[in-house]
């Protein structure tokens, strides 16, 4: 008989040791709830906020929603100061570091290239510049917001503040919190500039297509001009006449007495990499994409039931987790002269006030307007020096210090034209000096048909890059009780060039184009221009006055969802790069159908906000069904007969018909360089849908497949192919949502490769409805894959009637700590197209809250 014993204690010593293990597991995840709850805000009691002239309450309810009362406009933006840091420092932090170029800081050798092109552009200098432009009032503001901030950084530790700092310490990167500073909040403007700054990649592109061997002419066949036939405009009607904009018949109104300001302006492989270089810092913000737009429209109370205005937006930016919105609301008690706010909607974490919602008289929504306000220069440089119509002028120069976690400081030098920055001297963008070498304009500075071999220096001119007064704006706009007021506040909103909708209780409905669009001597915009020749440079700004706005149209609507703002009749260049009108016209149509069918509710706007249609389909699928094919890819292509060619997520049709789309695009155009894939968006669609009708074209003849009828099948075989792979061998039980889903990711720790940190930090996988140019505008990159990149980062829907009626969802949450209970309780909601209660009024606040703090002197 063998001896028990041994086999005995080895049993004891495996116990002992899983024991042990499972000690050390319950005391490390010990550690990481604590690690993370302890950074855990007080919504609750009674708290200190040195620096209050008296009590403030923040109420928040069910979502964390906070709504501030207090007595003075001071304790009010300090006390939203509070209560943003309260719910995402972390995120305002590492914004303030990627805006001021000093993410290696945090994250170390690897961020020295994206730090030195922030550098280079300078945003932080025009931010400091821009802190003096701003009237008093907006300067105080911006001041007490940083006391808010700091009074809650005084005395925390900086894991206290988020765990992100905790990771970071594990990483080596500098966890030191700096105090908060209004230019901090000015230069968050830039970075949304940035992300909405019009055709600037559009422009590198067709430099690129040019180099690498297209023909000029066929460039331009992939730019087509606007279809306004088709899809119509912002404003229909009206023109520059005397020196002012003057709307469409039956709807004019006198301007305000503010005078006509005319200010002078203030102030192939390679080539594919400079695109991917400029798209790498709209990814420490949110994903770079084309799709990247807005949504909005305006119903006068004609039409709707309870005979006072509704209004709608949802503003389509990079997914991203926390969303890049803070819901709230600022409440003067009581509202007087000294303390006139009394205003709910959506703002950013780090800057005071509200950006988009409404008051207790007026409500409006932001869209892109998307002028062309960037251009680059070829520059011609001799040494310090460069040229200018034959003169030499020196360069302007600065001494830039990254300083680098774990590493060694990096010293750079920033040089400068009358045009902008060399964005061609830095690391990032090294591929802009290959640009330079193969320019697309000859000796004289005339456009090119085909890369010129030559050597110059590329800069960048772009509106933001001057100080402007864009911060006064905002406030402004929260305090408007009329159109006018709305229209002044507008005069001062800068950069980024939006279009603005509105609407008030008086009935009163509107649009109105703002923003600083230049004025160019030659050239369009659409390449870049030979610095060398003052000819090109910019002449001045488009006034104010003369840019288009209109109030109560004839129509009894207004719809902007980036599409042309006016025809091409209108006396200025805004841009040849608008968004094709898809969505627009979508809207448009859907609208005049609800006001036929009328009166026009909250919930026909939400419905509409939720439109899956794929527009641009219409054009594809008869060709599609004509296409010969055999066994899975005819099964999947029957189930395109009868499609209404919307995509929800359970649609076997959308999910096939996308598939076909992502393989159709690089079998049509085999010739483009891999690095400038066709748009698979509203620009693909209307490029697509001509050559469908041309047979012939040249374009049609590829490599895999030759003929339009070969490459549609092929595109179908080779999609049937794909899914199969993927979601089985019965095409029916296909689902468009099963392909289609969202990770709202983390900027800053959300792709670091480290599972257990990105499963922290990321959202859980969520399923969609809707596409690329799309109302429910959920965009993707056929190019790569079917995620979504950009979203309708949060949806409004105001009812002027009844405030309280109003509707409103956050991609995500309010807070922007890890597992708080607000951290992505929006997000299901948000991918079922459901919405929450808009509360206004103090007695509905109060009735919705769940939470109650007050902050004491």
């Amino acid at each position: 008989m063998s001896n028990p014993r041994p086999r005995s204690r080895l049993r004891r010593w495996i116990l002992g040791f899983l024991a042990g293990v499972a000690a050390l597991l319950l005391i490390a995840t010990g550690t990481v709830v604590f690690t993370v709850q302890r950074s855990f805000p007080d919504y609750d009691g009674e708290l200190t906020l040195p620096g209050l002239d008296a009590p403030v309450t923040v109420r928040r309810d069910a979502q964390g929603i906070p709504h501030v009362y207090a007595e003075t406009t001071d304790d009010l933006f300090r006390a939203q100061g509070y209560v943003h840091a309260q719910d995402r420092f972390w995120q305002m932090d590492f914004n303030r570091h990627v805006t001021a170029g000093r993410t290696a800081e945090l994250f170390g050798e690897a961020q020295v290239e994206t730090d030195a092109y922030l550098r280079t552009m300078g945003w932080r200098r025009v931010a400091e510049q821009e802190y003096d432009l701003l009237s008093e009032e907006t300067r105080r503001n911006l001041d007490a917001y940083a006391e808010g901030v700091n009074a809650y950084l005084d005395g925390r530790s900086p894991s206290a503040v988020s765990v992100e700092y905790a990771l970071l310490g594990v990483i080596g990167g500098d966890t030191t919190i700096e105090e908060w500073s209004p230019v901090d909040s000015l230069a968050w403007l830039k970075a949304m500039a940035w992300d909405l700054r019009g055709n600037m990649e559009d422009e590198i592109e067709r430099a690129g297509l040019l180099a690498s061997g297209l023909e000029r002419d066929q460039i331009e066949e992939l730019y087509p001009d606007y279809p306004e036939e088709e899809h119509t405009p912002i404003v229909t009607e009206g023109k520059v006449d005397d020196g002012a904009f003057r709307p469409e018949e039956g709807a004019r109104h006198e301007d305000d007495d503010t005078p006509v300001v005319r200010e002078a302006a203030r102030g192939a492989a390679a080539l594919g990499a400079v695109g991917a270089g400029l798209a790498e810092l709209p990814r420490l913000l949110g994903p770079a994409s084309p799709e990247l737009g807005s949504n909005s429209w305006v119903v006068s109370g004609e039409h709707t039931e309870s005979g006072l205005p509704l209004l709608a937006n949802d503003p389509h930016l990079g997914a991203q987790m926390p969303s890049v919105w803070h819901q709230g609301g600022l409440h003067c008690a009581p509202v007087s002269q000294e303390c006139p706010y009394d205003v709910v909607g959506f703002g950013f974490a780090g800057l005071p006030g509200v950006v988009i919602g409404h008051n207790d008289r007026v409500a409006w929504g932001f869209t892109n307007l998307g002028p062309d306000v960037t251009d680059l220069y070829l520059e011609k440089v001799e040494g310090d020096h460069y040229v200018v119509d034959g003169e030499r002028l020196p360069l302007e120069t600065r001494q830039e210090t990254i300083k680098v976690a774990g590493g060694e400081d990096v010293e750079i030098t920033v040089r400068s034209t009358g045009n902008g920055p060399l964005l061609s001297d830095v690391a990032a963008g090294a591929a802009l000096q290959e640009f330079g070498r193969n320019a697309p304009v000859d000796a004289d500075g005339e456009p090119a048909r085909e890369a010129v071999e030559s050597d110059y220096a590329v800069a960048l001119r772009w509106t933001a890059l001057e100080p402007g007064r864009t911060a006064d704006a905002i406030f402004l706009m929260n305090r408007a009780r009329d159109f006018d007021d709305f229209r002044a506040a507008a005069r001062s909103f800068e950069v980024p060039a939006q279009n603005l909708v509105y609407a008030d209780v008086e009935g009163t409905i509107g649009y109105q184009a703002p923003g600083r669009v230049p004025v160019r001597g030659k050239g369009d915009g659409r390449w870049p221009a030979p610095g060398w020749d003052s000819a090109y440079a910019w002449k001045g700004e488009i006034p104010f006055e003369e840019l288009p706005y209109v109030r109560d149209p004839g129509a009894g609507y207004v719809v902007t969802a980036n599409q042309a703002a006016v025809g091409s009749d209108y006396a200025h260049l805004l841009t040849s790069d608008w968004d094709y009108g898809y969505r627009a016209q979508r809207i448009d149509d859907l609208l005049s159908a609800a006001i036929e069918a009328g009166p026009v509710s909250t919930h026909d706007m939400l419905e509409i906000q939720l439109d899956n249609e794929n527009s641009g389909a219409r054009a594809v699928v008869p060709h599609l069904l004509e296409a010969e094919v055999e066994g899975a890819a005819a099964t999947a292509r029957d189930l395109l007969a009868d499609w209404d060619f919307q995509q929800d997520v359970d649609s076997a049709a959308a999910a096939f018909y996308n598939a076909t789309w992502r393989h159709l695009l690089p079998l049509l155009f085999d010739e483009l360089p891999e690095e400038y894939p066709m748009d698979g968006g509203s620009r693909g669609f209307l490029v697509v849908s001509r050559l469908l009708e041309d047979p012939d074209s040249s374009w049609w003849s590829g490599s895999a497949a030759d003929g339009r009828e070969e490459i549609l099948a092929t595109a179908m075989e080779r999609a049937a192919a794909e899914l199969t792979e993927r979601l089985g061998d019965v095409p029916s039980e296909w689902r468009w949502g099963d392909l289609h889903t969202l990770t709202a990711t983390d900027q800053s720790f959300g792709t670091s490769g480290i599972g257990p940190v990105e499963w922290l930090v990321n959202s859980a996988p969520v399923q969609s409805g809707g596409g690329s140019s799309t109302v429910n505008a959920t965009g993707w990159n056929a190019a790569e894959d079917y995620a979504i990149l950009t979203v309708p980062s949060m949806r409004m829907v105001v009812d002027l009637a009844d405030p309280d009626a109003s509707r409103w969802i956050n991609l995500t949450g309010t807070s922007g700590h890890a597992f708080h209970p607000n951290h992505e309780d929006q997000l299901e909601l948000w991918a079922t197209g459901e919405s929450t209660a808009m509360v206004f009024t103090a007695d509905t606040v109060e009735e919705a809250a769940r939470h109650e703090l007050v902050l004491l002197p």
